[in-house]
């Protein structure tokens, strides 16, 4: 994939199809140590010890739409290129943890992409789901919570066109208050 903003898309589909009721979802930055961070995090139905193993193989897939499962084997292929690393962690009945460093100073690094869009879909798309995301560089970062969302809106989904205007809106604006006024689609 061009962009981690799909590994990160494709990932939460899997959680989607896994049925969690919750996902997480962290970008970390740390300028310093030329790192980005990303993980999601799920309650779904989770994986055995054989499946989670099986799921870095692009020839394994519980999907039966299709023969092959490309999206967490290109997802380590990008973090490895780097220098960086994907870890699995599930149990069945509790959920699956996607966890993922990447070395941002290396020449094969793969861009973030707009990872705004993909999280704004996500929730929208997604509003029988609740979503806690999570973005940062360095020391300053912000947690958007779908549950916290839902509360204060009272039952109004958040696939309103104005509720989805909003999120988007204040995504962007926490996103460039961290990145010091400028979207860092390319990092």
């Amino acid at each position: 994939m061009r962009e981690l903003s799909l590994n990160v898309l494709d990932v939460a589909q899997n959680s989607i199809s896994a049925g969690a009721s919750l996902i997480e979802i962290e970008i970390l930055r740390d300028t310093a140590e030329h790192k980005l961070f990303i993980g999601i995090y799920d309650n779904g139905c989770g994986m055995t010890e054989e499946q989670t193993r099986q799921v870095m193989d692009p020839f394994f897939t519980t999907r039966t739409t299709r023969k092959v499962g490309m999206g967490i084997p290109l997802f380590k292929l990008a973090a490895e290129q780097t220098g960086g690393s994907l870890e699995i962690e599930s149990e069945v009945g509790k959920g699956t943890r996607v966890k993922t460093v990447f070395n941002t100073d290396s020449i094969d690094f793969t861009p973030l992409g707009d990872i705004n869009s993909t999280i704004i879909t996500l929730i929208t798309m997604n509003t029988d789901r609740d979503f806690i995301y999570t973005f940062g560089i360095d020391n300053k970062k912000f947690i958007l919570s779908t549950s916290e969302l839902k509360s204060i809106l009272g039952g109004v989904p958040l696939s309103e066109p104005e509720v989805a205007a909003w999120i988007k809106d204040y995504i962007e604006e926490q996103t460039e208050n961290i990145c010091g006024g400028v979207i860092i689609e390319n990092t």
